[in-house]
């Protein structure tokens, strides 16, 4: 019998959807969180390791000698010490794709909260502040149309495709930035710009990039600098990509007139992230990848992953 160890499944099946890999190995470990002291404890004699937030370093796969297997529950895999499990001939798969259009929606969700600002006239409402056709208090908060300016997203993957489509259908010029640019995507309104263009022209940027050792702090007070001014700032992908002490002065100079996060340098993120509890930013808990569809998706493919690898046939591999 495979030892089966999931652990950390609580934010991908809190719910307790059915799973695939549960009905096939009942004898499944499955923990709804691990704490890093006790991931080795758990996983020492395991040949398959689940995982969505644990880390798992070199130090640990070392000392796992029976262990083949590393399923991703996400598209991001820094979670894994990839060199480590290569040389210890361990298969690391992720599940791609599964959230881009979720996500995509919550980035939307995070820029119309900044530009039209809902919550505020709700809370508003709710306290009885609209007293008369010409209220001060209403006109006190600015809105922004979208229409017609330009937003550049910063890493034009999948999830960034679908958010640029979405944006564009909203009357947005967009303009991408990518590695390796397709040309032939290129259309009037889509443009792959380099770096000192996507930042100089985008009225709204998007973070959608993975993190490497290359874009960690990226969007640091020099990126920020060459931004235009007043611009909005998202960012749903990883939150070290971004220098958040730097977003913060960014925000407090009015250089940047708002963001909308979604990820954090340290998660959970607290009132100590001073752009947890900067009146201009829009923050929620990195939920955009969670809803209970998604998650869904998420299982079955690391269903799938799993038995395509026990039948000597990987899928997803991202340590190939």
């Amino acid at each position: 019998m495979v030892k089966i160890v999931v652990l950390d499944g609580y934010l991908v099946n809190f719910d307790r959807m059915p799973w695939k890999v549960a009905e096939r190995f009942p004898d499944v470990e499955w923990h709804d969180h691990t704490p890093a002291g006790q991931i080795l404890e758990r996983i020492r004699d395991a040949e398959a390791v689940f995982a969505n937030r644990a880390m798992l370093s070199g130090r640990i796969l070392e000392q796992c000698p029976k262990l083949r297997y590393i399923g991703v529950f996400g598209t991001g895999y820094n979670i894994v010490d990839m060199e480590a499990a290569k040389r210890l001939g361990i298969t690391v798969c992720n599940v791609p794709d599964y959230s881009s259009r979720a996500v995509a929606q919550h980035t939307l969700a995070l820029l119309l909260a900044v530009t039209n600002r809902a919550g505020e006239f709700d809370r508003l409402m709710k306290q009885g502040g609209w007293k008369s056709a010409a209220d001060p208090a209403v006109t006190a908060i600015p809105m922004m149309e979208l229409y017609g300016k330009t937003l550049g997203i910063l890493g034009y993957g999948s999830i960034g495709r679908e958010f640029g489509n979405i944006c564009r259908a909203m009357g947005m010029k967009v303009l991408a930035n990518r590695r390796n640019p397709d040309f032939s995507e290129e259309k009037e309104s889509l443009r792959f710009v380099d770096l000192d263009t996507l930042r100089r022209e985008s009225d709204v940027l998007s973070i959608h990039c993975p993190l490497t050792e290359q874009t960690r702090g990226m969007v640091d007070r020099t990126f920020l600098a060459g931004m235009k001014q007043g611009a909005i700032l998202l960012n749903t992908a990883r939150g070290a990509v971004l220098d958040e002490g730097a977003v913060a002065e960014a925000l407090d100079s009015g250089k940047l007139s708002g963001a909308g996060l979604d990820v954090f340098a340290k998660e959970p993120a607290g009132l100590e992230n001073p752009l947890v509890r900067h009146p201009k930013c829009v923050t929620t808990p990195h939920v955009s990848w969670s809803p209970r569809e998604t998650r869904a998706r998420l299982l079955e493919v690391a269903a799938e992953n799993f038995f395509a690898f026990l039948e000597g046939r990987p899928q997803n591999q991202v340590n190939l």
